[in-house]
């Protein structure tokens, strides 16, 4: 039926378009039936769906999609999630934080919604972080942030979206155990690759199927706007490697910082903090090409290590990043605010104090370069004294990234973090390199 529905379809489709009285010459009972036809090929994902975007057949528990920016990761992950919800009657699916969940995977213009056909859209429910079909399957939704609330869920199928740049490798350890209902549990996990101790187990496990792709392979269905930055912003770079090509990148030569430092440096609880700072290193422009503002909260415990806490770095206005950094300075009950004047001058402090004008606030002029400000503070985690609380995907990234004598771009997350723990933890003796 549905070979012959389909063979229907291009007819109408083809008559339409070579006559443009086509559709005039139909009864009103073909009109109507061929509208249907048409709307149901339009949602039906398995004749617009490209191979590596299929369900794949064989025996695996996870599927996962190690693909770049624009391959069409989240739209797989939502079209399988709705072929499993005809079969499987509870869903789980887990995104890096709440906003993703709604924003990307339920919202987003790949998402669940926007990809369901009017006739067969589940009720979404907010307040109970859920979704439901009505057949009575049940999408349940949880944020990778929240790792606590995925402890006794279970579900048949799951779907964790971005699993890369999830904080809390807690979050997947309960996302597997959940995963138990059934004589066929299966996971889909759609993400741009990071060189993650759960990334590299998952693409070496017996029970995954790896599906690698890159970004030029969804070509023809990406906006020209849309294909043209991300080439404009990664071709050429080694970050493009990962975020375009999808490869895994290994620690470069010249980096301060491993990954291996790193991840034995993570934790998952804290201490109690003598001190926390936010650290600031803030952008001259606020356009799209700019560089970020850094914007990193780093503590110092009572067993005198420090912490990375938060990091809230992003592309905004002065009056944003200042907005952020007191929410930061509130949020943590921070001590302090430190901020790098080299290029806003005094500006800087007066466009913290608008917000707050209370706020305890240090500024610091460098004038020695980023390496030498930053190894000291790098010495530090190979000594195992800084830690990092959970998983902090693009610092991390710019940690192990970043060379001295090859990068362009400026390390604005790295420069704010070392600022933080200079603050913290270096003798004034140790860092004379700024004022």
């Amino acid at each position: 039926m549905m070979v012959r529905s389909t063979i229907l379809v291009f007819i109408v489709m083809q008559s339409l378009l070579m006559n443009s009285e086509g559709l005039q010459s139909l009864s009103q009972e073909q009109r109507v039936r061929a509208s249907r036809l048409i709307e149901e090929y339009k949602y039906r994902w398995s004749l617009h769906a490209r191979e590596k975007q299929k369900i794949p057949e064989g025996d695996w528990v996870y599927w996962l999609i190690k693909a770049g920016r624009g391959f069409g990761k989240t739209r797989t992950g939502a079209e399988t999630v709705r072929v499993w919800k005809d079969y499987y009657p509870i869903i789980n699916i887990v995104g890096a934080t709440a906003a993703d969940v709604r924003d990307i995977m339920v919202e987003g213009e790949s998402g669940i919604l926007r990809v369901s056909p009017p006739w067969d859209t589940p009720r979404y429910e907010v307040s109970k972080k859920k979704l439901t079909y009505s057949n009575g399957t049940i999408i349940k939704l949880f944020s990778a942030d929240e790792p606590d609330r995925l402890r006794g869920p279970q579900c048949y199928k799951a779907w964790a979206d971005e699993l890369a740049a999830w904080r809390y490798e807690d979050a997947w350890v309960q996302l597997k155990m959940g995963l138990r209902l059934g004589n066929n549990p299966q996971c889909i996990i759609t993400t741009t690759p990071r060189p993650t101790k759960i990334i590299k187990e998952l693409a070496k496990d017996k029970t995954t199927h790896l599906t690698n792709g890159t970004s030029y392979e969804n070509r023809d269905n990406l906006a020209d706007a849309f294909f043209d930055e991300i080439i404009k912003m990664y071709e050429g770079t080694r970050l493009g490697r990962q975020e375009l090509n999808a490869e895994i990148l290994e620690d470069i030569e010249g980096a301060l910082w491993t990954s291996a430092m790193i991840e034995r440096n993570r934790v998952k609880e804290l201490p109690n903090m003598k001190r926390i700072v936010v650290a600031v290193d803030p952008a001259v422009t606020s356009n799209e090409d700019s560089d970020e503002t850094g914007i990193i909260v780093c503590g110092l415990g009572e067993d005198d290590k420090g912490y990375v806490l938060d990091d809230l770095t992003g592309i905004y206005t002065p009056n944003q990043w200042a907005m952020k950094t007191i929410y930061a300075y509130e949020k943590w009950e921070a001590d302090k605010v430190i901020a790098e004047v080299n290029q806003g001058g005094d500006l800087v402090e007066s466009n913290i104090r608008t917000v707050n004008p209370s706020v305890s606030y240090k500024a610091i002029r460098a004038y020695k370069g980023k390496y030498v400000r930053a190894e000291p503070v790098a010495a530090l985690t190979e000594q195992n004294r800084t830690k990092f609380h959970g998983s902090f995907a693009k610092l991390e990234d710019e940690l192990t990234g970043w060379d001295a004598t090859m990068s362009k771009q400026s390390p604005n997350r790295l420069d704010a973090m070392v600022y933080g723990f200079t603050e913290l933890m270096l003798k004034k003796e140790d860092t004379n390199y700024w004022a």
